[in-house]
C-alpha cells in the first residue's frame, strides 16, 4: 500500500453506489471485520458542541499538515480523462430524505479535532451509519470521540448527535489501508430511546452491482472552497479507476470533509432517495476535479452484515 499511497493523493471524501437491495433480514454470523469498541458515552456527545464542530478539520488538511499526503507528476493523462459530469459540486436543494439520513461526521484523530461525512442506511438494528474506512482509522490508529450528525446545519444538530459505541473496517483496510476496500462503519447508540433510522430513516443499501451507472455523490466538504456548512452534491455516469485503484470515479469538485459521504444509484430528486454502493475516499492530486470510491463488493457486505448484528 505504501507504493500506492506514494502515488495517491488521500482527498478523503465520499462515494457509494449500487443497486440489488440488502434487507435487515440479511443479517446472519457476522463475517471477520475491524471492530473498535468506542463506548458511545454521553461524554463524546457533550464533546461536540456547536463551536467545536465548527472549529473541526477536514481529516485531509489534517494529514495534509502532518505532511502525510503524498504528490504524484502524471504526463499524458488528459486524453484518457472521461468527460466531466452533469453536476460536480453543487448545494443540494431538492430537499427529500438525503437532507435526514446524510451527515457529518466528527472525530478526534491523535487529538486533533478533524471531521468527515457519512450517510444512514436500512439495517436490522436501525442504528448503522456508513462512512470511508480512513473516517474510523487511519495510520494505525482508531478514532475517538466518534459522533454522527445526520442533516448538520452550520453547528446545529437538528436531529441530535449519535455518538458511536463500535466502529468498524474491512479487514483490508485495517490491515494495510488498501484504498480498494476504504469502507467504515458506525453503530450507533439510541438518542433519547429512539434510534437513528427510526428518526432520521434510512437509504438502501446495495452490493455487487454493474458498473459505469449514473451516480450521485453526497457530502459536507470543509475545505475551500466550502465551508462544511451545506450539504454538497454531484450527479454523472461512474466509471473505473484506470490508475492505480478498482474503484468508482466521478466527476466531483468536492474537498476534504466529504469522505465518507454517500454515492447512490437510482438516486429520485423528487424525494432525495436512493441505494447506496459507494462512499467518497479519495483524489489525485494531478488529476483535479475528479472523486473516487471503493467498488462496494463481498468484503464491504460483509462490513455491513457484521454492523447490522451490532
Amino acid at each position: 500500500m505504501k507504493g500506492l499511497k506514494a502515488r495517491v493523493g488521500v482527498l478523503l471524501a465520499a462515494v457509494a453506489v449500487a443497486a440489488g437491495f440488502v434487507t435487515p433480514s440479511a443479517a446472519s454470523a457476522a463475517p471477520r471485520v475491524a471492530v473498535h469498541l468506542q463506548g458511545g458515552t454521553q461524554a463524546a456527545t457533550d464533546f461536540w458542541t456547536p463551536e467545536a464542530m465548527r472549529a473541526a478539520t477536514p481529516l485531509d488538511t489534517v494529514l495534509t499538515a502532518a505532511g502525510q499526503v503524498l504528490a504524484t507528476v502524471a504526463a499524458g493523462l488528459p486524453a484518457l480523462i472521461p468527460a466531466a459530469s452533469s453536476t460536480s459540486g453543487a448545494a443540494w436543494t431538492g430537499g427529500g430524505k438525503v437532507t435526514h439520513t446524510a451527515g457529518r461526521v466528527f472525530f478526534l484523530f491523535n487529538g486533533a479535532k478533524a471531521s468527515c461525512s457519512g450517510d444512514a442506511v436500512t439495517s436490522g438494528n436501525r442504528s448503522v451509519v456508513i462512512t470511508a474506512g480512513h473516517c474510523v482509522k487511519y495510520q494505525g490508529s482508531w478514532h475517538t470521540n466518534w459522533v454522527f450528525v445526520p442533516g448538520y446545519d452550520n453547528g446545529n444538530a437538528p436531529y441530535g448527535e449519535w455518538a458511536a459505541k463500535t466502529t468498524m473496517t474491512t479487514p483490508q483496510w485495517e490491515a494495510s489501508e488498501d484504498i480498494n476496500y476504504d469502507v467504515g462503519a458506525a453503530v450507533v447508540n439510541p438518542l433519547g430511546g429512539r434510534y437513528l433510522t427510526d428518526v432520521v430513516g434510512g437509504q438502501g443499501i446495495a452490493f455487487n452491482q454493474a458498473r459505469g451507472q449514473t451516480m450521485y455523490s453526497f457530502g459536507y466538504p470543509a475545505a475551500s472552497p466550502y465551508d462544511g456548512t451545506k450539504l454538497i452534491y454531484c450527479a454523472g455516469t461512474a466509471f473505473t479507476d484506470f490508475l492505480f485503484s478498482n474503484d468508482n470515479g466521478l466527476s466531483c469538485d468536492m474537498t476534504g470533509g466529504s469522505s465518507g459521504g454517500p454515492w447512490f444509484i437510482g438516486f429520485d430528486e423528487s424525494t432525495g432517495t436512493g441505494v447506496q454502493n459507494s462512499v467518497n475516499s479519495f483524489g489525485y492530486n494531478f488529476m483535479p476535479g475528479y472523486m473516487f470510491g471503493p467498488y462496494f463488493g463481498s468484503d464491504a457486505q460483509n462490513l455491513y452484515n457484521a454492523a447490522q448484528a451490532g
